[in-house]
């Protein structure tokens, strides 16, 4: 990170001693992923309630955790044998169940202390009452434990034994590592004349700052695809619409987003590498489909396209790397969507004849096609994973596609964008000239985000109010402290409440959100009702409803940036060239192809076109129509949220076709006043 900020600034003219002038430093990063795919973590001693040294072994007794039916056991951090029994345990609604173990806290601590880089306390039933296991953590401190000692009431506050252990687990098992890494470079960045903290983006789509993070930087488990929730906000604004889905496509993954009404859903369970993690989590669908992914003929003699991929390194044959596998930008190059020859700036060559030997040898050939068939199968085969990730998200979510606007995202995202939104019937495509940049670009649009939650177990009905009302009351002084630990004044907080409900006899819940006024019971109900109508289609009419936990969203903008000014100038767009490109059931057909760089704001493409740009390329088909838009931000009456919109730093495309009766979709009633000269404008 530190190399590609020394790189920037050489660009811009300027030193890295020069960041006293930064005002927003965001940073998101996959070492907290990677350290726990790779195993790569600290080895962690587990201290638990006697009879329960094995609960991360038993698992839940699902088929994605550790003793799961599928594929082979995930190996679990703590086995066992390597688990020490330790205090007592406490009653569903408190107090004690069995005398303490007087030694328990000591005998516990001498075993990790001496072999155990990191400690994890996880005693049954802390959720209620973690007093056990605060008392735990103190005296393993007065043993000299270190600081890494992670107690699991502190990280995951519910009610689950297996969820709330494993979680404590992998964020003992990833302290060491990630907290040093984030202090670290705290350190260096303040060395270097940066004068705000640093902020990370958490898997719930905000940020925090390190000292935030460094008691549970098991919250950076998706810190990378989690800033697609700043860059919705950023385009759902330009767009003049709340209800958007983006399809952000690399290299080997497709990560898919949906934000209905202005929000993004959240959930509280993670598998990463097959470990259980219950952490406040943007609801993301990842699929192996990108354009390094892998296409064969398997033992059936049916085409197979991915999950697994050619990565970076050989890569796509076309790569001339060494790479020998067919992939999806092979049969995009066969198929005349990208051009062969150098790209970035001679970084990187494509080879069309070692794109089409490589078809040839592993699909052509054992299909009995010509090439060019083999590689219109292989980009429809594709775009049909694509359109069943976006379908599991809205569809099977209860959102009809169609009211949506798709933001076609990532390197190869405006590759497909229009042909899986044209599938969805969505009548909008939104293709950002960052395509490429998409969630660095969010996290510059992140909200500072914490979340707390209580255990509250309750029938709604006959529940006291009062008590509901202190436990949020607890939670909002929690969340305004941590964010004015941020540095952010009382008055620019914004708070939000939510209850998990469940009728009786269910065990999956339902987050509603209520209102910040008194406690209405039958107005939650009716909240319930209506998101359980839209999930699943029936309800229990006068079912007993309950409630298990309470919860507080605290937010903070990070600020508008400051806009920038796009080209000027309206003239109609020349083609650099024209060539053959496949378009699907239309075959054939001489395409214009269009350098970015022509594309004014207020410039209009009608397909079939190509728009070749340096960190992508958009295909639109014999029907589509591309339009440039000429404002650079959407007005206050475009947005549900307008306090929060944001300047834009670019102008960007819009991709629209012809709806099944012929009309085509409205542009939002927006204007920009750029306040920036056109010398301080740069790529």
């Amino acid at each position: 990170m530190l190399d590609a900020l020394d790189q920037l600034a050489g660009r811009l003219g300027s030193t890295v001693g020069e960041l006293e002038r930064c005002s927003l430093f965001v940073h998101g990063s996959t070492v907290a992923t990677n350290t726990l795919l790779e195993g790569k973590g600290a080895t962690v001693g587990l201290l638990t309630t006697a009879g329960f040294r094995d609960a991360l072994e038993t698992g839940s007794g699902h088929s994605g955790g550790p003793v799961g039916t599928t594929g082979r056991p995930t190996p679990v951090l703590v086995p066992a044998t390597c688990a020490c029994p330790c205090g007592a345990a406490r009653r569903r609604r408190g107090g004690d169940r069995t005398a303490r173990h007087g030694r328990g806290g000591r005998r516990a601590g001498d075993v990790p202390v001496g072999r155990r880089q990191s400690i994890a306390v996880a005693l049954f039933n802390s959720f209620v009452d973690d007093g056990h296991e605060q008392a735990v953590r103190a005296e393993l401190e007065r043993l000299g434990a270190g600081p890494w000692v992670t107690t699991s009431a502190a990280v995951a506050p519910i009610m689950g034994e297996y969820e709330r252990t494993s979680t404590a687990v992998v964020n003992a098992a990833l302290a060491p590592r990630i907290v040093d890494y984030l202090r670290a470079l705290d350190e260096q960045l303040r060395a270097r004349g940066l004068s705000r903290a640093v902020l990370l983006v958490q898997s719930n789509g905000g940020v925090a700052s390190v000292p935030q993070l460094a008691p549970r930087p098991v919250n950076l488990l998706l810190s990378g695809p989690a800033a697609g929730v700043g860059a919705l906000n950023l385009y759902r604004s330009w767009a003049g619409t709340d209800d958007v889905i983006s399809m952000e496509i690399g290299g080997t993954s497709c990560d898919v987003l949906l934000m209905a009404d202005g929000q993004v859903d959240t959930k509280d369970e993670l598998f990463i590498g097959g470990y259980h993690v219950a952490t406040p989590s943007i609801d993301i669908h990842t699929i192996g489909a990108g354009g390094g992914t892998i296409a064969r003929v398997d033992d059936a003699g049916l085409l197979v396209v991915g999950p697994d991929g050619a990565g970076a390194d050989p890569g796509p044959a076309c790569y001339g790397r060494g790479g020998t596998d067919p992939t999806v930008t092979d049969a995009q190059l066969v198929l005349g969507r990208l051009r062969p020859g150098p790209y970035a700036d001679g970084v990187l060559t494509l080879d069309a004849e070692a794109a089409r030997a490589a078809i040839a040898e592993r699909v052509a050939g054992p299909l009995g096609i010509d090439v060019e068939t083999a590689a219109a199968g292989i980009v429809a085969l594709v775009e049909q994973h694509l359109l069943h990730a976006v379908e599991y998200l809205s569809i099977e979510r209860g959102h009809s596609p169609r009211r949506f606007t798709l933001v076609a995202a990532g390197g190869a995202g405006p590759m497909h964008g229009a042909a899986v939104g044209r599938a969805l019937g969505c009548r909008r495509v939104y293709v950002p000239r960052q395509a490429g940049a998409f969630c660095a670009l969010g996290m510059l649009h992140a909200d500072i985000r914490q979340d707390f939650q209580r255990f509250l177990l309750a029938e709604v009905a006959t529940v006291d109010a009062a008590r509901v009302l202190d436990a949020f009351a607890e939670l909002e002084a929690q969340a305004l402290d941590a964010l004015q630990r941020e540095g952010v004044e009382p008055e620019r907080c914004e708070l939000t409440r939510s209850i998990d409900l469940r009728y009786a006899g269910q065990l999956w819940s339902i987050r509603v959100t209520v209102g910040t006024g008194g406690f209405d019971a039958d107005a939650v109900r009716a909240a319930f009702e209506s998101e359980y109508v839209r999930l699943y289609g029936h309800l229990q009419p006068n079912g007993t409803l309950l409630m298990s936990s309470v919860r507080v969203t605290g937010r903070a903008s990070t600020g508008p940036l400051a806009p920038v000014a796009p080209p000027g100038g309206d003239g109609a767009p020349l083609p650099v060239e024209t060539r053959k490109v496949f378009h699907g059931s239309s075959g054939w057909l001489d395409t214009a192809v269009y350098a970015g760089r022509d594309l004014s704001p207020g410039a209009r493409v009608a397909g079939p076109a190509i728009v070749e740009e340096a960190t992508t390329t958009v295909v639109l088909g014999p029907a589509d129509e591309l339009a440039v838009d000429r404002g650079g931000t959407s007005c206050s009456s475009c947005s549900s949220r307008s306090s929060r919109t944001r300047r834009a730093p670019w102008l960007r495309y819009r991709t629209v076709w012809r709806a099944a009766v012929g009309t085509r979709s409205r542009w939002p009633c927006c204007s920009t006043a750029w306040t920036r000269s056109p010398a301080t404008w740069a790529g």
